[in-house]
């Protein structure tokens, strides 16, 4: 793995000449008698507020890390809120980063939110409930009713571990004790927590729902802990996986095995037909994958100050790439899980 504080190219230099050229996902699209992709009505409007994290994890598609210092400044979640406020069919706001909450403006955009009648999603690493400063973030989630959507790639230690870094599966479970104790997790409990899993390396994920009754099974009966949902997503192939996967000469498998799995199906409820990603500075972009890539939103509005409000977004174009084989193989991608 790279150093954390080693920022990487977000795509790999094997790809300039060195290695197969990647399939056309355009062209995929085409053949399977699918127009190019063009955007819904909003109704998720997802804030990356920062690639600085605690952690520094081997698939990170983000390169976050303890130095990182994109942080998103007060003027641009202002900023945010106001277009929150300007938008209605927004339902959902949905905080990533990074460590979300490591951003001093965390609490003001959930609050906000909240008070909008939005519905607040807090992509937590869980591990960050026990830095400094951190000592009540969990009661501010719980009384702020926000829905925690937690990555544990795994119900062991050994495979949490080598992903996320030592340590790291205890105080994971630690943490989800502290959620659970505070209602987080509990049937019928409106304190939603979802876990997340992704494979531990070049490998499609296992059907949703069956890993999620492992996952409950396991973590129930190891550690007396609930949860809601198990969320299966697919590593993309970029930032600091597709960093390993140059590294291993597994690249151009990897791109061959979500091409050939491509299923037109999971199209339709594609993310980025219904949400719209900002940036920690305010640039505006079709999903958190294509931020990461620094592919702009297609709809020609570049960044919050040039989009009055979000409904001017529907119908418009999205930008694609080859790592949207990633969201469209097998049982599908998305930020909620497997898409069928």
């Amino acid at each position: 793995m790279a150093d954390s504080n080693t920022r990487l190219p977000a795509t790999l230099p094997i790809l300039n000449g060195l290695a197969p050229e990647p399939p056309d996902f355009g062209e995929t699209l085409s053949r399977n008698g699918i127009g190019p992709l063009r955007r819904g009505e909003t109704t998720t409007l997802q804030v990356n507020v920062g690639k600085r994290c605690n952690q520094a994890c081997h698939h990170c598609h983000v390169d976050a890390g303890p130095k990182r210092t994109e942080m998103m400044s007060r003027e641009v979640a202002d900023r945010v809120l106001q277009i929150l406020r300007d938008s209605p069919a927004v339902q959902t706001v949905d905080i990533t980063g990074g460590a979300p909450e490591l951003n001093p403006n965390f609490r003001l955009l959930a609050t906000e939110s909240g008070r909008m009648g939005k519905h607040v999603i807090d992509r937590c690493n869980l591990t960050v409930l026990f830095e400094p400063g951190m000592e009540e973030l969990a009661r501010f989630l719980a009384q702020n009713e926000v829905e925690i959507i937690a990555s544990l790639p795994c119900y062991t230690a050994a495979n949490v571990d080598q992903q996320r870094g030592r340590g790291v599966f205890e105080k994971s479970i630690e943490a989800l004790r502290k959620l659970n104790r505070l209602g987080y997790g509990r049937p019928d409990s409106p304190l939603f927590l979802n876990l997340v899993y992704n494979p531990l390396g070049a490998s499609l994920p296992p059907p949703q729902e069956r890993l999620e009754a492992d996952y409950k099974r396991e973590l129930r009966q190891q550690f007396g802990i609930e949860f809601h949902r198990l969320y299966t997503l697919t590593n993309m192939p970029i930032q600091r996986f597709a960093a390993q996967l140059g590294q291993s000469g597994s690249y151009a498998a990897y791109m061959s095995l979500l091409a050939n799995h491509f299923n037109p199906g999971t199209v339709a409820g594609l993310m980025c037909r219904s949400l719209i990603s900002v940036g920690w500075d305010g640039r505006l972009y079709d999903c958190d994958f294509n931020q990461m890539l620094e592919i702009g939103v297609g709809a020609g509005a570049p960044t919050i100050w040039d989009m009055p409000a979000l409904a001017r977004l529907s119908g418009k174009r999205i930008a694609t790439a080859s790592h949207c084989f990633g969201c469209t193989a097998g049982a599908g991608s998305s930020c909620g899980g497997a898409l069928q």
